[in-house]
């Protein structure tokens, strides 16, 4: 069998981007080949499950514009097939005086972003939504919610195989090889052939460049978040989502409050460097991850730039008593003994050898193969608008080896 198009990642991205070309070309042969026995198992499976707005990104952006449509999207496809999800709104609280003036960027960033139904509130009107919460000014985004991510990958893994596709778990991409009129794509599996290929790797989203006989032009550099849960008898301290407001001189944005889709009330993440790509825990350590991060010298101008506030995120997450003073900065009535241990995520994080992060949405593209080597948040809100963006480029792009 010659596929059409040959989807390589089982996450979000790749599977709306799977999605999106069956719906477009219903009678296409679409592939989809994931290294885990289980779709959504790493970057999708374990995020905080929220549904951005966007708010924070800067008006025109991809972000912007993938983050405005991909929510409706989202939505829409949530109550179509039945998938959890809640439009529960969100908080961003200015918590001192100089964060006032990037208070109000936000509420100018939303606006042009067309964000509905935004709010400004004073320390009082805060209050009234969010008792516990402490604040100066705060923005109440009330388009922002929680979904069970993992769900819409299930959901569009049944869509995809009842629309003709088809999806192979436990499958490595190893190898794939440019011939005439496509590609052979060499995995745990065996070998596959493909017109067109889309990788949407994640984690493993610079080697599969690699894989490709190209060379990526970004490194992907894992940073683990890790969580905790706040025990069921104090969760009445948080009502909606509860956010700080982003400090520009810092990438990460720091630790705040998350209401979970299936109950719960969650707490983080901190960002600190993984010592594996896959690696949820301080002892999961992987030496080739290990090494390709520490041999790469984006890696160490990135720690040269912001010193403090990569020791300080170390601390942070070796010190449950520094982790409670943060997060009491935007309630103050939280308390270590609160505090049980969560789960952790790890964020492929795109970086650039001059130790900048890409922060925007990035592809690198050649004839026959297009990969997806940064997806940052709101990577998972916007996948339906990814993966559709994606399509449209690609069937485009068709002709080239005969379709």
């Amino acid at each position: 069998m010659i596929y059409n198009v040959t989807v390589v990642g089982g996450g979000i991205v790749g599977l709306a981007t799977a999605w999106r070309m069956l719906a477009a070309r219903p009678k296409s042969k679409v592939l989809v080949l994931e290294k885990e026995s289980t779709l959504a198992a790493h970057q999708t499976g374990h995020n905080s499950g929220v549904l951005h707005s966007g708010l924070y990104y800067k008006p025109g952006s991809a972000k912007a514009l993938l983050a405005v449509n991909g929510l409706q999207q989202m939505l829409a496809f949530c109550r179509e097939h039945g998938v959890a999800h809640e439009q529960c709104g969100k908080i961003v609280v200015a918590v001192s005086q100089d964060e006032l003036p990037r208070l109000e960027t936000l509420w100018e960033r939303g606006n042009a972003n067309g964000l509905l139904g935004l709010r400004k509130l004073n320390s009082q009107q805060l209050k009234e939504i969010e008792p516990h919460a402490a604040g100066l000014a705060a923005i109440h985004v009330p388009q922002e919610g929680i979904v069970d991510y993992p769900g819409v990958c299930e959901k569009l893994g049944q869509l995809i195989c009842q629309a003709g596709g088809e999806i192979k778990l436990g499958t490595r991409v190893q190898k794939m090889t440019a011939g005439q009129g496509g590609w052979m794509i060499a995995t745990s599996a065996g070998d596959f052939h493909s017109n067109y290929v889309i990788t949407c790797g994640g984690l493993h989203a610079d080697r599969l460049v690699r894989a490709a006989g190209q060379k990526p032009t970004a490194k992907i550099i894992p940073f683990r978040g890790e969580y905790f849960h706040i025990k069921p008898e104090r969760q009445s301290l948080v009502r909606h989502l509860i956010y700080p407001v982003p400090d520009p001189k810092f990438p990460f944005l720091g630790v705040h409050f998350t209401r979970r889709i299936h109950g719960g009330i969650e707490a983080g993440p901190n960002a600190v460097l993984a010592f594996a790509r896959e690696g949820y825990k301080w002892t999961d350590v992987n030496l080739r991850d290990f090494a390709e991060s520490a041999l790469f010298p984006g890696l160490w101008r990135f720690l040269a730039r912001y010193p403090s506030m990569c020791g300080y995120e170390i601390r942070r997450s070796l010190s449950k008593a520094e982790f409670t003073r943060s997060l009491q900065k935007l309630v103050p009535e939280i308390r270590e003994d609160d505090l049980i241990p969560g789960g952790a995520g790890v964020r492929a994080q795109a970086m650039l050898s001059a130790g900048k992060l890409v922060e925007d949405f990035h592809f690198e593209e050649e004839r026959g193969i297009l990969n997806v080597v940064n997806a940052p948040s709101p990577a998972a809100t916007a996948s339906l608008a990814i993966g559709a963006k994606i399509v449209e480029k690609v069937l485009t792009r068709l002709t080239w080896s005969g379709k």
